[in-house]
């Protein structure tokens, strides 16, 4: 009996995913993140701006106003930076111990068995 082999799908490749290199990225992106965070922080102290206003008798009302765009800027940051992580977090999986897996033909002679005897 010849071997089933699956049709090669386009865009696929059959290259191994656990390659060491992948540590070095994940390291790089999450760099990246930590960059993109303090920025954030600081883009968001830059979205702050104090208004003073003094009335006639004396009193002062001080209001904080938040520039959109600048906490627009400072979220987006934000969510790119937990992107990076949870995709360094997944390089860093593939880049430890992501193998190839064996196929055993035990399983599958053990399943036709029962199969048949049904």
């Amino acid at each position: 009996m010849s071997d089933v082999v699956w049709p090669a799908v386009p865009g696929y490749s059959n290259e191994r995913l656990n390659q060491p290199w992948r540590l070095v990225v994940a390291a790089v992106e999450l760099l990246v993140a930590a960059a993109g965070v303090w920025i954030a922080f600081l883009v968001w102290d830059a979205s702050l701006t104090f208004v003073t206003v003094r009335l006639d008798d004396g009193t002062e009302l001080v209001s904080r106003v938040y520039s959109g765009n600048w906490v627009a800027l400072a979220i987006a940051l934000g969510g790119i930076a937990g992107i990076l992580v949870v995709d360094a977090i997944r390089q860093t999986l593939l880049g430890f111990r992501t193998g190839r897996r064996r196929y055993r033909k035990s399983r599958d002679a053990d399943h036709t068995d029962q199969v048949t005897e049904a």
